[in-house]
C-alpha cells in the first residue's frame, strides 16, 4: 500500500496560477488582433503574463522540494517540529490541521507508545480527507494508534484537559472560523492537560496577523502556563533551497509544556 500525502502547495491553487496565466495570455493575443496594433495595453498585458508565468514555475519548484515523495522538505518539517516537542510518548496526542495525516503519521512513529488523534476541517481546496488519513495510517502501519475526524481548530470537540500533547503545522494562519489567530492557539492549549507538551507551528512573524510574539508569549506565561519559548525564523534551522526559504520566511514555533 503506498501512500498519499498530497502537498501543501496543492493541486487546486497550481490548476488556478496556470489558469490565470493563460487568461493573460489570451487576452494578450486578443488586445492583438482586434486592435490589429501595439499599444500600452498590450505591453501591461504581456508583462502581467510573464509574471504570471515566474510565479507558476517558482510554485512548480517549491511544490517539488515540499513533496514528500520528491525534495522531502515537509518530512523534515515535521522532524524540526517533533524535535522540539518536550513530551516522552506517554498517552494522547492532538494534531490540529491534520490535513493527509502527516504530522498525525509523523507523531505516532517518533513515539510508539503514543494514541495520536488528528482533526481538520478539509476545505476541498486542500484535495485532503478522512479517509485519506486512514489509508496512509495504515500504509505506515499506525492505524491502530491513530484516529482522524472532522472539526474546526476555532472550537475544538474536546474537553479542557484531555490531550497529553498537542501539535500543529502550518494550520492557525488558513482557519476562517477566527480572525483572531491567537485565540487558535488558546483554544489547543485549552485541550492540552496540565504539564502536557505543545509544538505549534505558524506564520507568527506575520505581525499584520500576530503582531508582537514577546507580548504574546508574556500573555501565555500570565495565564499560567509553566514553560513556554518562542523560536522566530524556523526557516533558517530547516535544510531547504533559498529560493523556498524566502517564501516560508517569518514562520516559527511556540513549544513549552501547559
Amino acid at each position: 500500500m503506498k501512500t498519499n500525502y498530497g502537498n501543501w502547495i496543492s493541486t487546486p491553487m497550481m490548476k488556478t496560477l496556470v489558469a490565470i496565466a493563460a487568461v493573460l495570455y489570451v487576452l494578450t493575443v486578443l488586445y492583438a488582433v482586434i486592435y490589429d496594433r501595439v499599444t500600452a495595453p498590450f505591453f501591461i498585458l504581456a508583462i502581467l503574463a510573464g509574471i504570471a508565468t515566474i510565479v507558476v514555475l517558482y510554485m512548480y519548484y517549491c511544490r517539488r522540494v515540499f513533496d514528500f515523495e520528491g525534495g522531502g522538505l515537509m518530512r523534515r518539517i515535521h522532524a524540526y517540529l517533533l524535535d522540539q516537542l518536550p513530551w516522552d510518548g506517554l498517552g494522547r496526542a492532538l494534531d490540529v490541521g491534520c490535513g493527509s495525516g502527516a504530522l498525525t503519521i509523523a507523531t505516532a512513529k517518533r513515539f510508539p507508545l503514543a494514541e495520536v488523534q488528528g482533526i481538520d476541517y478539509w476545505p476541498p481546496m486542500w484535495n485532503y480527507g478522512q479517509a485519506q488519513c486512514e489509508s496512509n495510517a495504515a500504509a505506515e502501519g499506525v492505524s491502530e494508534r491513530c484516529a482522524f475526524q472532522h472539526g474546526d481548530a476555532a472550537k475544538l470537540d474536546f474537553p479542557d484537559n484531555y490531550f497529553d500533547a498537542v501539535v500543529s503545522n502550518f494550520v492557525f494562519h488558513e482557519v476562517r472560523t477566527q480572525k483572531d489567530k491567537f485565540m487558535l492557539v488558546e483554544e489547543a492549549l485549552r485541550v492540552l492537560k496540565k504539564g502536557g507538551a505543545f509544538a505549534l507551528h505558524d506564520t507568527f512573524g506575520n505581525r499584520d496577523m500576530y503582531g508582537d510574539m514577546d507580548v504574546f508569549v508574556a500573555y501565555l506565561k500570565e495565564q499560567g502556563i509553566a514553560d513556554v519559548s518562542y523560536i522566530p525564523n524556523t526557516e533558517r534551522n530547516i535544510e531547504m533551497p533559498p529560493a523556498v526559504r524566502f517564501m516560508l520566511r517569518g514562520v516559527g514555533m511556540l513549544y513549552g509544556t501547559k
